[in-house]
């Protein structure tokens, strides 16, 4: 994702998640730490015309990782897009060596929940009133990634 992909994404972000919509300023933000050495990752999926069909990020501090949002316009959900985007986050989580990745998930999204769960992701707790002002709790899920030396101790050969 680029400064150029706010006001499209912008437009999806306020159809899919109209009482909670981030705002351009806050995507602004996140985008200026999306660089070489940056606690940021953002990525667009898009049609052959170039028109964003949806957005993913992340974010990765001292070892853990956080799925910051992930949409998909409706009209292209259930077609594997929003899989794509989150395998996207959980590889440059794995890239930058991060040991889990979480992520809230409305309580009401099953569908969500179903597409992380698939994934590898697990509840481990709820967020009351996370999203706000619907007051709606958010599950929280985390996906633990196998650290270099749990690979290590699971091969035979390194007994």
């Amino acid at each position: 994702m680029r400064w150029w992909d706010i006001e499209p994404v912008m437009e999806l972000e306020l159809r899919l998640f109209p009482e909670d919509a981030w705002s351009r300023g806050m995507y602004w933000s996140e985008l200026a730490e999306a660089h070489d050495g940056g606690t940021r990752h953002y990525t667009v999926a898009t049609d052959p015309d170039g028109a964003i069909l949806g957005y993913a990020g992340l974010m990765a501090v001292g070892g853990e990782s956080d799925v910051q949002t992930i949409a998909v316009d409706t009209e292209r959900q259930g077609r594997g897009l929003g899989g794509a985007l989150l395998t996207d986050l959980i590889e440059e989580s794995r890239r930058r060596g991060c040991a889990e990745l979480l992520l809230e998930v409305r309580v009401d999204n099953a569908r969500a929940q179903q597409l992380y769960e698939r994934h590898g992701f697990r509840p481990v707790g709820i967020r009351r009133g996370y999203y706000q002002p619907a007051d709606v709790d958010a599950l929280v899920m985390r996906l633990d990634h196998p650290t270099h030396e749990a690979h290590e101790s699971k091969d035979p050969d390194h007994g």
